[in-house]
């Protein structure tokens, strides 16, 4: 029979889930409590949340999604969801797990996709949004800059010759 703080806990998972970007799912076993408040600390600042739950009762959250995490869900199992950022709230969570040497992750879901082991660490190996927008704008800039080059190319030139008559003369 259900209690009323599994219930309230399956709707809180619910809501949470709703509003997330992105989820993996972590084993924390060996993290201490003051740790785990650190942890919870740096990835709020990353508009992200660390929960632990119940294996069953985020099952039950997930809903229909869960069937693709419900073999990975065993033993101690902890959610970071990632509210604005899909990528910032799962590379501070890896930095911290890294530095730590404890905890790893189990699998995840991007959207409506279900990511293994392998596929949230490749996705926590991916340079921050800003950098990929700079490489973008990179990219995009350099034709601009080349034909800009091209055409003030016999302008300078003339320029220089210009330039060395003058001083050959003086």
């Amino acid at each position: 029979m259900a209690t009323q703080k599994k219930i309230d806990t399956i709707t809180r998972l619910t809501g949470k889930i709703g509003r997330a970007k992105a989820m993996v799912f972590t084993d924390y076993r060996g993290l201490k409590h003051k740790q785990l408040e650190e942890l919870r600390r740096t990835l709020k600042k990353t508009e992200g949340e660390f929960v632990v739950a119940k294996n069953r009762l985020i099952i039950r959250a997930l809903g229909e999604k869960g069937e693709g995490v419900k073999p990975s869900l065993s033993d101690t199992t902890a959610i970071l969801f990632a509210y604005a950022d899909e990528v910032a709230p799962l590379k501070a969570l890896m930095k911290f797990m890294k530095d730590a040497g404890l905890g790893k992750t189990k699998a995840g879901i991007l959207g409506n996709d279900v990511l293994a082991e392998a596929d949230v660490t490749r996705l926590a190996a991916l340079p921050s949004r800003e950098m990929l927008l700079g490489q973008l704008v990179g990219q995009l800039n350099a034709p601009i800059q080349g034909l800009h080059y091209a055409l003030s190319w016999n302008i300078n030139k003339l320029v220089w010759a210009l330039n060395s008559i003058k001083n050959s003369k003086s």
